[in-house]
This record gives C-alpha cells, sequence and structure tokens, in this order.
C-alpha cells in the first residue's frame, strides 16, 4: 500500500488515480495520521458471501454487549436512537 500526505495528494491526484486503477491502495494521511483510504473497484459487484461473513463477524462481536441496564425503548422515546 502507497502512503502519501493529503497535502501532496491534491497536487497528484491524477497520478493517484492510475496507481488505484493498476490495482495499488493509497492510504493519505494528513499530519501523519491515517484519513482515506482510496482502493480499486471490485470488479462484479456485491460480493453476497463476503457481506454474509462480515454480518456473522459482527454478531459475535455482539455476543455479550449490554446496554448497562438502560432499556431500548426508553433511549428510543427519548431521541437517543
Amino acid at each position: 500500500m502507497k502512503e502519501i500526505g493529503a497535502f501532496e495528494a491534491k497536487s497528484k491526484f491524477g497520478q493517484l488515480l492510475d496507481w488505484v486503477e493498476d490495482g495499488e491502495e493509497v492510504m493519505i494521511t494528513r499530519h501523519g495520521k491515517e484519513v482515506a483510504r482510496l482502493v480499486p473497484v471490485v470488479k462484479g459487484g456485491y460480493n453476497r458471501d463476503a457481506a454474509r461473513a462480515a454480518a456473522r463477524r459482527i454478531r459475535k462481536m455482539s455476543k455479550g454487549v449490554t446496554l448497562g441496564g438502560l432499556n431500548i425503548k426508553d433511549l428510543v422515546n427519548e431521541g437517543r436512537l
């Protein structure tokens, strides 16, 4: 993965697009912090298997997570959700 600062990325945007078109990923940083990533478009569109795997990982991570005694209905009524 290539890395480039935001200031330089503005002036080399066309080159960044060329790199991404060739399959490279480009990380854009600001003051040394990662702020954006340019990645090639996935050919063929939506990957159903990858989406299902991601959903399974999310469900697995959320097991055992609680609201600390809060009630979802109360949060909705308070406008917090």
